[in-house]
């Protein structure tokens, strides 16, 4: 491009106003232009004295590790060498040896940074702000001299100004050149990100560090994070907050907050996107609001929103949220609904959100009011107070809004293993409970204190006396959970990180992660063998349970007595067992055969895999035949019911002496029952059963059988039953 421009004969561009202007134009658009890439291929050249001096004090450093150094040192306006010494000093020994010391002195100048930058509300959206954590992270992960980084940048300056000159030149020539250098710059790994994020409690908590990269380097192969990437969610989260801040005054009034509630969402503003209320059969569209203690709904009256109708998360009314199927008038047809069930509603509220290709809107809802609704249940579980459940609320309402920032910047919807929210991720994995345990002993330590100790200090160390950060956090960004008397916003902070330990929290995270896998292949398998169909599983069930058909089908056979000589053996091997009072041992035989033959399988035929099980699904049916199938289904269903219902009644009748007489001999029957049981082994009882009913039909007592049954048939058909009375109930439905 450069020497294109060159060949421009200089008159058609400076003998006329026009175009003087126009060049002035263009050289401002190239300058613009060459400014915004050099920030984005490479570091302010502001620094790079600093990176000079820096590294003449630390030459066991790298050169990106000499620069965050130096910038540390400038916020906390303490020397670099004062820096190392207070390092050396509060750090122990034994957690600063040499192959980690150049990394846990990166660590301790960024903590120490962070706790002074984070300050007021608009430090998210300083670019520097952005650049310095980032940065941080690369020094963590390259804080060594000797070490090369992966995708260091050059290191001469001449080429360095050379490649300034060409900047925009490369721009327009092969764009896609531009491109692969972008994806050549510096990256991060997960390592590193958990490490320094945290530290700023904003950006990322320690429960779901490892979730957060994973959702914003969703689209990189190589799951490395890009600071391209890194800094659109910094400015995603930081336009959340200021929204959030804005909303504090606009909604109070509307939605009539309470002191310390906070809208974290709204939905239904936009007319093509609203969000219905179902309650019976009525549906009406309005606004919904979420705030850190209850769901409000707007419903559009004539041109504004009605009253808001409030439904509590914050107190204990046995509230239910889950994902449910709506419709018109009342139809279970689309699968884009929340569910909200309290012990004050007489019937359940369902919000539907309504969009065309998927339900991510409402899985999004369904997952922050369960956050809401799983931190309150946390605190009051251990009737936290005050400071403490002000700390409980605060960590749900950040893992919201960057759940909040993450979709909006990169449309992500995170699966229950992957979710941004901690109290979600507690419930969902498999050892959610220690994470639980491990934020319970945090809370137990937490101190507002005078607000003047360092958290990194020996003395606070040795005192285990721990900060609310989430609280003070929300504190800074403009949001008040209580009262401030009640707390000092002047603490300094550094979130849930220690220098050169691993947090606990991180540590039970880590535990319950490690059998994810393990669970998510399980449950691929589970959606792998579901088939469709009612008679298809009816047909896959029958071939599930043949062995347990089989085995009833031979018992019937056996007390049928048509193989006498095998129903006498029969007969005489089970009364003997009976009899010696083994019958104790039949279980244990049955689960220690079953132990016996997978262990077997286990060890001895391991190398065999498991072969998929075969069934012939029944013919197709086309729609009409299915409906009549599951007509016939529900009618069935419903006999065996009414069956049920009459068994109970007709026993009801008999307990309260409806015919006299069936009631004396069936009362005699008990007590000779009774009597039976209180003076007779326990043995010969069962004995005398198994005889009884295992020889009805030998050839002897067939006759006998048939009448005595046929006789009991008669007689409970001639049974009454109780009556029954239908109530119209007095409720109404909304109409």
């Amino acid at each position: 491009m450069a020497d294109t421009a060159g060949t421009i004969p200089q008159g058609s561009m400076t003998n006329s106003p026009t175009g003087n202007a126009a060049a002035s134009m263009f050289d401002n658009f190239v300058r613009t232009q060459r400014e915004s890439l050099r920030a984005l291929f490479k570091r302010r050249r502001s620094n790079a004295g600093d990176v000079a001096d820096s590294a003449k004090d630390f030459p066991f450093m790298s050169e990106i590790a000499n620069s965050v150094v130096a910038r540390c040192s400038r916020i906390l306006d303490v020397p670099a060498a004062e820096l190392c010494q207070r390092y050396e000093e509060e750090v122990p020994e034994s957690i600063r040896q040499p192959p980690d010391y150049a990394r846990i002195f990166i660590e301790f100048c960024s903590y120490k940074a962070l706790s002074i930058a984070a300050k007021g509300p608009a430090y998210l959206s300083d670019k520097e702000f952005s650049r310095l954590t980032f940065d941080m992270m690369l020094a963590w992960e390259g804080p060594d001299a000797a070490i090369r980084s992966p995708n260091r940048e050059p290191s001469s300056s001449k080429d360095e100004e050379d490649g300034d000159r060409d900047r925009w030149s490369l721009f327009i020539s092969n764009s896609t050149r531009m491109a692969m250098e972008v994806d050549n710059q510096k990256t991060v790994t997960a390592e590193a990100f958990a490490r320094i994020a945290p530290s700023c409690v904003p950006i990322a908590d320690a429960i779901i560090a490892q979730n957060l990269f994973d959702a914003l380097t969703a689209s990189s192969s190589k799951r490395r994070l890009h600071f391209i990437v890194y800094d659109k969610y910094i400015r995603s989260l930081d336009k959340v907050y200021r929204v959030a801040r804005n909303a504090l005054g606009t909604s109070s009034s509307s939605l009539k907050l309470s002191e310390g509630e906070i809208v974290l969402d709204t939905d239904g503003t936009v007319p093509t996107m609203p969000v219905l209320q179902h309650i019976g059969i009525s549906a009406w569209p309005g606004r919904l609001t979420l705030t850190n203690y209850a769901i409000y709904f707007e419903s559009l009256g004539a041109g504004a929103h009605e009253k808001a109708a409030r439904y509590d998360l914050a107190t204990d009314i046995r509230q239910v949220i889950k994902p449910e199927l709506t419709g018109p008038l009342g139809a279970r047809l689309f699968d884009k609904a929340v569910m909200y069930k309290s012990a004050h509603m007489t019937e359940p509220v369902y919000f539907e959100f309504p969009e065309f290709r998927g339900s991510s809107r409402r899985d999004y809802w369904l997952s922050i009011c369960r956050e809401v609704l799983h931190a309150h249940r946390f605190s009051r579980k251990h009737n936290f107070r005050d400071i403490q459940q002000s700390e409980i609320i605060a960590r749900a309402i950040l893992g919201i809004f960057r759940c909040r920032a993450s979709r909006e910047a990169f449309n992500v919807s995170p699966t229950n293993y992957k979710t941004l929210l901690p109290y979600n991720l507690a419930e969902c994995l498999p050892g959610g409970d220690m994470i639980l345990e491990a934020l319970l002993s945090r809370l137990e330590l937490i101190s507002i204190g005078n607000g003047r100790e360092d958290a990194l200090s020996p003395l606070s160390r040795r005192k285990k006396i721990l900060k609310p950060v989430s609280l003070l956090a929300l504190n800074q960004l403009g949001f008040s959970l209580i009262k401030p008397s009640n707390v000092d916003i002047e603490v300094t902070t550094t979130g849930d990180v220690l220098v050169g330990e691993i947090n606990p929290l991180e540590r039970a995270v880590k535990k319950s992660t490690s059998d994810i896998g393990s669970a998510e292949a399980a449950q691929a398998t589970v959606e792998q063998v579901k088939v469709e169909g009612i008679d298809t599983n009816i047909v896959l069930m029958k071939e599930l349970l043949f062995p347990a058909f089989a085995l009833a089908s031979w018992l019937e056979h056996l007390a049928s007595w048509e193989d006498p000589l095998k129903s006498a053996i029969f007969l005489i091997l089970v009364g003997f067992v009976i009899y010696r009072d083994w019958i104790r041992y039949v279980l244990p035989m049955v689960f220690g055969c079953l132990g016996l033959v997978m262990l077997m399988r286990r060890y001895f035929h391991r190398r065999l895999s498991l072969e998929a099980f075969r069934i012939t699904p029944p013919p197709e049916r086309n729609a009409v035949e299915q409906l009549l199938t599951l007509q016939d289904g529900l009618a069935q269903l419903e006999a065996l019911l009414q069956a049920g219902n009459v068994f109970l009644l007709k026993i009801r009748a008999l307990l309260f002496a409806v015919v006299p007489q069936d009631t004396e001999r069936i009362a005699l029957l008990l007590v000779i029952v009774a009597v039976a049981f209180a003076f007779m082994p326990l043995r010969y009882l069962a004995l005398l059963a198994f005889v009884e009913s295992y020889t009805r039909y030998i050839p002897s007592r067939r006759v006998s059988t048939e009448r005595w049954l046929r006789r009991l048939r008669e007689w409970w058909t001639r049974m009454p039953a109780a009556p029954v009375r239908l109530i119209k109930s007095d409720y109404k439905k909304n109409k």
